[in-house]
């Protein structure tokens, strides 16, 4: 699965971080960002910031989507 914040809906409550702190971080700005090996994608509002998310991190970044007050975290299947 990959994983993309549109940047532009973020209400910055941090919930993502608290799910998965290993796929999301909460920025100086106070928005969530994707971040793939420690570095933030800061690629605002884009789906060019979306990183593939780890084996074993799918539950929590599923759960961190579903939480998330401003809806603005978004799924990408893997292709089969």
């Amino acid at each position: 699965m990959r994983v993309w914040i549109d940047q532009d809906l973020c209400t910055g409550d941090g919930l993502c971080v608290d799910h998965c702190p290993e796929v999301f971080v909460l920025l100086e700005d106070g928005i969530s960002y994707v971040q793939a090996d420690g570095v933030a994608q800061n690629d605002p509002g884009g789906a060019g910031s979306m990183v593939t998310v780890a084996a074993g991190l799918d539950r929590a970044v599923v759960e961190a989507a579903e939480d998330c007050p401003g809806e603005c975290i978004f799924l990408e299947p893997d292709a089969l």
